[in-house]
């Protein structure tokens, strides 16, 4: 199968959400779940610092089932939609192995493999629950997996060609660690690999981001915004109702290297099918 026709395929979210259900609510009422959304969602929005830092989002099983039930499942559809949305720029041959820095769930690393037709990823996250988490999403979608208690900052570029995705991450960084990181990323491009960023497209949460795309731009980047329209799973549809939150909207920035070519970045309005 080509990478375009790999590009457009929609991944079958149906077994993973069915395996997230019967772990996160096991134990815990949708109620006690929604309640915790409400709590990330403000976690994120007015306390972001203070929380992000000290891994407050994932204090409790509520909070972490939250995470793992509504913002999972967004990131993997926002990884895939960006991933195609970028096909036309992408080798036709991509690298058969992802890199998932501070992978969370998982779920966008996930997505990169599934979408661009890699079967090996490594996870690299500080928190153990993240890292299990995630564990348990490769295996969902049938990926080889290995994850690696660590700071992105750390990274390491893998020997073989990869992708390396860092989704939602940089702005949850403390400021020293984003400026180990940000050197690391480009070596990694100068060295073969190609890099995704996903940000918030709010620019409050991300004052560093022309400087990181002005580093960027003279490896062949490219910066984009996009403005998607998901169909989300239907209990991400009803936690986000309960919430009082948007699920089949999602506005995200990214930065692409390590391009077949290098192509200007451009903002992409209104859908992105």
């Amino acid at each position: 199968m080509s990478a375009p026709e790999m590009m457009s395929m929609a991944a079958d979210l149906t077994p993973w959400m069915a395996r997230l259900e019967a772990r996160h609510l096991a134990d815990l009422q949708f109620v006690e779940v929604s309640r915790a959304l409400c709590a990330l969602s403000s976690a994120y929005v007015e306390r972001r610092q203070t929380a992000l830092s000290a891994h407050r989002v994932l204090d409790g099983a509520g909070k972490r089932a939250a995470f793992a039930l509504y913002y999972g499942p967004l990131h993997f559809l926002a990884t895939t939609q960006v991933l195609r949305g970028l096909a036309p720029a992408i080798d036709a041959v991509g690298p058969d192995a992802v890199v998932d820095l501070g992978c969370g769930t998982g779920a966008a690393g996930a997505a990169a493999a599934v979408t661009i037709g890699a079967r090996t990823i490594l996870g690299l996250d500080t928190h153990p629950w993240a890292l299990a988490e995630a564990r348990h999403t490769y295996a969902a979608f049938g990926l080889s997996g290995t994850v690696t208690r660590g700071s992105a900052a750390r990274l390491r570029g893998p020997r073989r060609p990869s992708l390396i995705v860092a989704s939602y991450l940089v702005n949850e960084l403390p400021d020293a660690e984003r400026a180990l990181l940000l050197p690391r990323l480009l070596d990694a491009v100068r060295s073969g690999h190609r890099v995704l960023i996903l940000e918030p497209l709010a620019t409050s949460a991300v004052p560093w981001w022309s400087e990181w795309v002005h580093a960027f731009a003279a490896l062949g980047a490219r910066a984009d915004e996009w403005k998607l329209e998901v169909e989300p799973p239907a209990l991400v549809r009803r936690l986000g109702d309960a919430a009082g939150l948007t699920p089949t909207a999602i506005k995200v920035r990214t930065l692409h290297a390590g391009l077949v070519a290098p192509l200007p970045g451009h903002v992409l309005p209104g859908r992105v099918a």
